[in-house]
């Protein structure tokens, strides 16, 4: 017996319902809010490191943001020609054009009784250094064992060259060399230990300052646009963990800016 339009109608809604129901499931699979955006081979944020519950403005939220990365190579590095002389007054950065260098810059704002030498009021010529790197207090005395105290990159030239500075253009690259937000007088030999190294390799002895030294690292990579590497990240995030209150480090900190 030959169905009718109608009954032939009917058997068919049942299948187009269960059409429309498999293609519903299937879009939705395909935008699920659990789905995870695609982050760029070789490349993340130092906020997988750094945890999700950071407050806006703090030192961990600056770290957060951070682009995590491995070190780029380090065999073009070289001092002069990609971070220009030491201590020139020739810089873009914080003290330039003042005419002290960037060494009698920082010596003078890190020291106390600061003497100067004959008239000048840049020349350093003697002071006593509270050491941030080992507690120690240091005399200071332009001459033969003026190396007791050095002018320490808290971020090493190198370490920045294998982090980013090398896309930077010279006129900046010689700006963090010599920028105050970058540079720290400390005792020579703790200096010399820490060399290039960074945060996960080296940290001061004097743990009073572990806390405000990773700060400033993470300040002076956030203002050069430099990466951190997965290891660095991951040591400074813990430092920070012992100083949930720590100040979020500026060009007009106390301790950073420069003295007229």
């Amino acid at each position: 017996m030959k169905s009718l339009p109608h009954q032939r109608a009917s058997r068919a809604i049942p299948t187009a319902i269960l059409l429309a129901a498999a293609l519903t499931s299937c879009a939705g699979q395909g935008s699920s809010s659990d789905a995870k955006p695609s982050t760029p081979a070789g490349s993340s944020q130092a906020g997988t490191s750094s945890g999700s519950d950071a407050k806006p403005g703090s030192v961990t939220a600056v770290l957060a943001g951070l682009p995590v990365k491995a070190a780029a190579s380090k065999a073009s590095y070289d001092r002069v020609k990609n971070f220009g002389p030491a201590w020139t007054d020739n810089t873009s950065a914080p003290g330039g054009h003042n005419h002290c260098d960037t060494r009698d810059d920082i010596l003078k704002r890190d020291l106390k009784n600061v003497k100067f030498e004959g008239t000048s009021k840049c020349t350093v010529a003697s002071g006593t250094l509270a050491d941030p790197y080992t507690g120690k207090t240091i005399a200071f005395q332009r001459g033969p064992k003026s190396s007791a105290v050095q002018i320490d990159h808290l971020v090493a030239l190198s370490d920045a060259w294998q982090t980013g500075a090398q896309q930077l253009p010279q006129a900046q690259r010689e700006a963090l060399a010599n920028d105050p937000l970058n540079l720290v007088a400390a005792d020579g030999p703790a200096n010399m230990g820490k060399g290039d190294k960074d945060a996960a390799s080296w940290l001061p002895a004097n743990k009073s300052f572990d806390c405000t030294y990773v700060a400033r690292q993470i300040v002076v990579k956030q203002k050069y646009h430099l990466w951190v590497t997965p290891a660095e990240g991951t040591a400074m995030k813990k430092t920070l963990a012992t100083c949930p209150a720590q100040k979020l480090p500026t060009e007009s900190s106390p301790d950073v800016v420069l003295k007229p």
